[in-house]
């Protein structure tokens, strides 16, 4: 594959090693930092964690956001994200949970989500995560950071799916990163959203419980 000359250097097909938390809060301050950022997609007042022994994705991009929305109080609330997509993706050992706390007589409730075990992985296309929190192991294969963040599409000349769309209100301009494909392992995130075109779950298991039960 031949190398492509970027700013006045020459950059080779390459894979990177990374913590994406990092790229994350970076890819948020610079978009903050230039009034990148716009209330974008709407959010209910809880977010929920999520685990993974392993996320395998293609086409990957990421930009920063912000969700809006309301806390159980009835206020507003702004959150700021770093979305991260994928045109497919397969998930192994997922779990996901969410606590409802000061319900009447019960207190905290927790609902845990479990799927992809197994043998036989969650798969998901068209997955966009609206992540506040990330922490796992990460290889990236042709990676661009730094793209503008409406540049992310394939039909734009990019490697990603793109902003989502509808009430998305991302910066086009803003600072995106970008990679062929991504390879993460030993994944703890807080999310405030995931949408996806579809969204296989193989071997689910669903729990509501008194308590507060959490994947982390």
């Amino acid at each position: 594959m031949e190398s492509q000359v970027r700013g006045g250097t020459r950059w080779k097909r390459f894979a990177v090693v990374m913590v994406p938390s990092v790229a994350a809060t970076a890819c948020i301050g610079v978009a903050l930092a230039q009034g990148a950022l716009a209330a974008s997609f709407s959010v209910s007042g809880q977010s929920f964690k999520v685990t993974a022994d392993s996320l395998n994705g293609q086409g990957f991009a990421q930009y920063g956001a912000l969700d809006s929305g309301y806390n159980l109080d009835g206020s507003k609330s702004l959150h700021p994200v770093a979305v991260s997509s994928f045109t497919s993706a397969t998930i192994t050992n997922m779990c996901q949970s969410v606590v409802t706390p000061n319900i009447p007589v019960l207190g905290s409730v927790s609902l845990v989500l479990r799927a992809g075990g197994g043998g036989t992985p969650v798969e998901a296309t068209n997955l966009y995560i609206d992540v506040e929190d990330l922490s796992a192991d990460a290889v990236f294969h042709n990676i661009d950071i730094g793209v503008a963040a409406g540049n992310t599409a394939a039909s734009k000349g990019g490697k990603g799916p793109g902003m989502k769309g509808g009430s998305e209100a991302a910066n086009p301009y803003g600072f995106a990163q970008q990679a062929e494909s991504a390879e993460l392992t030993k994944v703890k995130q807080t999310a405030w959203a995931t949408t996806a075109g579809t969204f296989k779950l193989s071997g689910l298991k669903m729990s509501v419980s008194a308590g507060t039960h959490e994947c982390y």
